[in-house]
């Protein structure tokens, strides 16, 4: 197997810069995609970064991109119904997906609302059925993610093994900081993807960035350190609060 290719990380002023730079490199790889391969599979981010990039794809690029060959699925989902204040579905359907008129048949959402090992198997089931595998396992063409305060992304939490039950490709964990279940995509799915892209912004991030790009490995503890895709592209997009600790940007 081929060794994971180092990160990139790229900086940008603020928040408001790092949303309109996931807009553009979201419009820019489905572009590529499309070009190359006819079609464009993404997973999605839930969060406040991602809300914006989405609001911003829907108003600058709709004539920019054949919507109707981009199919969207999700890193992960909280265990509520779908028109839940806190659904990452919710989120992107009310920010980007219906703005954009994307048919239901090109969106694949988890089932929060379902029992959270049920949902998670169909889902696994689903990604089995949808996508390329060329590598051994469902290939999304981007995954969006981002990262905690604590070093978490998707719905992968400190205090246990990022590479539980790995082989599930979709896992239902236990977040005991929450008191409930979260669906989401296991690392073996995460480092599959052509690129994963890990949008992070802020104070509240600065601690969690440095320790994950320069500490010693510990995915125990910073789960978002297991992201090594293989043979694709990881990506930082921060900006300059969340990068105020980072001793090599280059």
């Amino acid at each position: 197997m081929s060794a994971a290719q180092p990160a990139d990380v790229v900086i940008v002023a603020d928040e408001q810069a790092l949303a309109r730079t996931v807009a553009e490199r979201f419009a820019a790889q489905a572009g590529a995609a499309l070009d190359a391969r006819g079609c464009f599979r993404v997973a999605l981010a839930g969060g406040s970064t991602p809300r914006a990039a989405y609001a911003l794809i829907a108003a600058t690029y709709r004539d920019a991109v054949e919507w109707d060959r981009v199919s969207f699925y999700f890193g992960d989902e909280r265990c509520v119904p779908p028109d839940h204040d806190d659904s990452n579905y919710k989120m992107a359907k009310t920010a980007m997906l219906d703005p954009l008129g994307v048919p239901p048949e090109r969106v694949f959402r988890m089932h929060g609302e379902d029992e959270p090992e049920a949902a998670a198997r169909s889902y696994a089931e689903l990604l089995q059925r949808e996508l390329p595998a060329p590598n051994g396992a469902p290939t999304f063409d981007l995954v969006m993610l981002g990262m905690g305060p604590d070093g978490h992304t998707a719905s992968l939490f400190p205090g246990s093994d990022p590479l539980q039950d790995d082989d599930k490709l979709v896992r239902a964990p236990f977040v005991p900081k929450f008191g409930t279940h979260r669906i989401t995509l296991t690392p073996k799915v995460l480092n599959a993807a052509r690129v994963v892209e890990v949008a992070t912004a802020g104070p509240s991030k600065t601690d969690a960035l440095a320790a994950a790009l320069e500490g010693p490995f510990d995915p125990g503890n910073l789960p978002i350190q297991i992201l090594k895709p293989v043979p694709g592209r990881l990506v930082w997009l921060v900006d300059r609060a969340a990068a105020a600790k980072l001793t090599r940007t280059a």
